[in-house]
């Protein structure tokens, strides 16, 4: 099967993880990733930021590596019937790029054609900002997040922080601690299969 092609929404500290984490573990199975921020051109690079829990009542955040942005925005709003899933990460980028009316208009395509939407963390802030969009869905989230998501119409769901959620080919979950199960579930939407064969090494052992 051939690799899909998925769209990513950043912003200026869009969490690390949830970009690079992200990015390199589709591609390593032969996915594309574009990397989008609103009025950035691909070759421009953007601040990320690194949140953890460390005892207080809330993250911290700190500044994390630069993120390279390789789809300039102007040409992916033209291309998104080329897009198979589009994915919101976390951080505080979402805060601010939802009201941009462009990434709600992308947002509002995957919608309503019914492709798939990977969300993590506070990239549910820019599903909320469309209509309908979470509405009547089951969604994973930062904790800080569930007032929004049920004022939304959908209903937060309280995954644990290692874990993701699935409904319909809406995949979702707290934070980057979970991307593992989060990016497993992604996968599996895709319709991607990753089988484990016999290492050369045991196939000489069983002989």
């Amino acid at each position: 099967m051939a690799g899909k092609k998925i769209l990513m929404l950043t912003g200026e500290f869009t969490e690390e993880y949830e970009i690079f984490v992200f990015q390199q573990g589709m591609e390593a199975v032969g996915h594309t990733v574009h990397v989008i921020c609103p009025d950035k051109n691909a070759g421009d690079k953007i601040q990320t930021s690194l949140h953890d829990f460390e005892g207080h009542q809330t993250y911290i955040e700190r500044y994390g590596h630069f993120a390279d942005i390789n789809k300039t925005f102007s040409e992916a709003e033209k291309q998104l019937d080329q897009y198979d899933a589009v994915y919101c990460a976390g951080g505080r980028g979402p805060e601010y790029i939802r009201t941009d009316k462009r990434i709600q208009a992308i947002v509002k395509h995957f919608h309503d054609t019914k492709k798939p939407i990977f969300t993590i963390c506070h990239g549910v802030q820019i599903l909320i900002a469309v209509d309908g969009v979470v509405r009547g869905k089951k969604v994973a989230a930062l904790g800080a997040c569930e007032p929004e998501v049920k004022l939304a119409g959908g209903t937060y769901i309280d995954v644990k922080p290692t874990e993701a959620y699935v409904d319909g080919t809406m995949v979702s979950a707290k934070g980057w601690t979970g991307l593992a199960a989060f990016m497993r579930e992604c996968l599996k939407v895709l319709g991607t299969e990753i089988r484990h064969g016999a290492t050369q090494g045991s196939e000489k052992a069983a002989a």
